[in-house]
């Protein structure tokens, strides 16, 4: 009896570890890859660059996961539903 109660505590710790709300020691924000200095330029055309943002099943990826900013973020989602309306993607 005494070992599935501790299997029990040890289910219950792994799960306070693996919690995505616990507070991080380091926190920081990454970049935006498509701003800056050598970034590449988010086109219609540049289909190569648009699969990079989108999922296996064709849904855009939000800013969240990709670490856009939000300027950018518009552009993309722009561009690949323009690239979707002309049969690129």
């Amino acid at each position: 009896m005494k070992r599935k109660n501790n299997k029990k505590k040890t289910k219950q710790s792994n799960f306070a570890k693996l919690s995505i709300f616990q507070n991080q020691k380091y926190k920081f924000k990454k970049k935006c890859p498509l701003s800056g200095k050598g970034a590449p330029i988010v086109d219609y055309k540049n289909i190569k660059l648009l699969k990079r943002y989108t999922s296996e099943n064709g849904k855009i990826l939000p800013s969240r996961i990709t670490s856009v900013s939000q300027k950018k973020q518009r552009e993309l989602s722009l561009s690949i539903k323009r690239a979707r309306n002309l049969a690129l993607l």
